[in-house]
């Protein structure tokens, strides 16, 4: 018998996976069919998201908006007005229901002849040993089935899937409730583990945030070496930590584990650019496989662009992803900076001043905006900008000179401003990141001393830094413009991108000179 459903004036028929109404077919298709005909098996009890995801979208990682995005396109087939439904609901926080009874609908045909009893017999006999041949196969399919996803580590994963702060810290929450009930639970550890260090990377958090993401994701490297997604986790609390070179080694890990691991694959592109490797990070980029597994892909090419010199290109990315991702911190820092980077400071405050009240609260924000207040001489919105900084990220050694150059607190002796210096500086030589160099440039500026700033400077390019156009438009590096070491530095850093940029073009990355960027194969 075909698998046929009745619901309301809809006939579905699942084995020719259609749907009609008064025998005209509608657009239902896809994972569009697959949704409905769930839903339909479920009669009307209410299907939450997590089930939907489950049975759906799976082996998929997908979040509540996707499936929302999905049911309008199935209303939308099956002409359904959500105001006023007439065949699925929402249930507000829960899921969605169907809204009138379903009712299998039997096929029928002519009657079949009678058989002899000889061969009811022997079908009788066959249908036994059908089943017990099915009973075999299907207890073997079940042992080999992955166990079901408990509900707080389902969960969990879905709230961290998000990345947003609040809903970030609800995943800590479960993933922590998860770990009391299964305290050797694998996935919750890494679980967690991700989630500490996105607080401390993206949403502000404290070192301690990313020395626990760390702890917990050492503990899996050294349970399951093989594992990939461990190393990638590792990688993840190093990167937080400002320990480039090591969270760089623990991505390469990870890939060289599981070819497969975009994730890991974006966060190690996004480390070769600071580090100034631009061939390797946007070859690593375009390499991805599934850019919805690296959610800051856009601006990882966009930022590999900007520092090869196609601000073009670069421009048209940044915007977008600034449009479209307005809870992104990363997109609502990255737009605004490249326009001040390229002398567009009215430009850069307006898109600042939106990113601020998107509510997008990050010490990056606010120490650009004292970056444009500093360029307009309106120090006391520079040292209040500062001072938000700091109390936003109170571990940010960048966050504290810049409250002490801009007078926002009182300035240390120079004797202390040059032993913090001279700390950045090992920090750089053992592979942090090289924004340390900057931070060390100005507090030796700060000292009295802008040779050894200038050497700062220097031993911050050795390394790998290349972004040009910010050492350019900085009003915090200006009294380091008029020496004359400043611009020997500038010339060897544009020596080596239009190096780097002839790499590029020769390996087909970039067609041409437009800016274009052409997937690899």
């Amino acid at each position: 018998m075909d698998e046929r459903y009745q619901l309301d004036d809809l006939l579905i028929d699942v084995r020719r996976q259609r749907v009609e109404r008064a025998g005209v077919a509608l657009d239902v298709r896809g994972l569009s069919f697959r949704l409905l005909h769930y839903l339909v098996q479920q009669g009307q009890r209410v299907v939450g998201f997590d089930e939907l995801i489950a049975q759906v979208w799976a082996p998929a990682l997908v979040n509540e908006e996707t499936v929302t995005q999905r049911v309008r396109l199935l209303r939308q087939s099956l002409d359904d007005d959500p105001r006023q439904p007439r065949y699925l609901r929402s249930v507000r926080g829960q899921g969605y229901q169907l809204c009138v009874p379903v009712h299998a609908v039997e096929t029928t045909g002519p009657a079949a002849p009678a058989l002899p009893r000889w061969r009811r017999g022997l079908r009788i006999a066959l249908a036994v040993a059908l089943a017990a041949g099915a009973v075999v196969a299907w207890r073997s399919w079940r042992s080999r089935q992955p166990p079901p996803v408990p509900p707080l580590l389902q969960r969990a994963d879905h709230y961290a899937g998000i990345g947003q702060r609040d809903n970030n810290e609800r995943a800590i929450v479960l993933y922590r409730q998860r770990l009391q009930e299964a305290p050797d639970d694998p996935d919750a550890t890494l679980g967690l583990s991700r989630a500490y260090s996105a607080r401390a990377c993206q949403y502000d958090g404290s070192a301690e945030d990313a020395m626990q993401a760390q702890r917990l994701a050492a503990r899996m490297v050294s349970a399951r070496p093989q594992w990939a997604a461990a190393h990638a986790a590792l990688g993840y609390a190093l990167d937080c930590r400002g320990e480039m070179a090591q969270a760089l080694a623990a991505y390469e890990q990870a890939v060289r584990r599981d070819p497969g691991a975009d994730a890991a694959r974006g966060s190690a592109a996004y480390l070769y650019e600071r580090q100034g490797r631009l061939v390797e990070a946007l070859e690593a980029n375009l390499q991805v496989r599934d850019p919805a597994k690296v959610r800051f892909l856009p601006i990882q090419i966009a930022g590999n662009l900007n520092l090869l010199g196609y601000a073009a290109a670069a421009e048209a990315r940044y915007r977008d992803s600034f449009r479209l991702y307005p809870d992104s911190v990363f997109s609502n820092l990255a737009w605004p900076r490249f326009l001040f980077v390229h002398g567009r400071r009215d430009e850069a405050q307006a898109a600042l001043d939106e990113a601020l009240r998107r509510g997008a609260g990050h010490a990056g924000l606010h120490l650009l905006q004292a970056e444009l207040a500093l360029a307009r001489g309106e120090t006391g919105l520079a040292r209040e900008a500062s001072l938000q900084a700091l109390r936003l990220r109170p571990q940010g050694s960048l966050a504290q000179t810049i409250a002490w150059v801009s007078g926002a607190q009182p300035l240390p002796a120079p004797a202390a401003l040059r032993s913090r210096a001279g700390g950045l500086l090992e920090g750089v030589a053992r592979g942090t990141d090289l924004l340390d160099g900057l931070d060390a440039a100005l507090l030796l500026m700060a000292a009295g001393e802008p040779e050894a700033a200038l050497a700062a400077l220097e031993r911050a390019r050795l390394a790998g830094y290349r972004d040009a156009a910010y050492l350019r438009a900085s009003p915090l590096l200006a009294p380091l413009r008029a020496r004359p070491g400043f611009d020997a530095s500038l010339e060897r850093i544009e020596a080596d991108l239009a190096a780097q940029r002839a790499q590029v073009r020769g390996k087909g990355l970039l067609p041409d000179e437009t800016g274009t960027v052409r997937a690899m194969p």
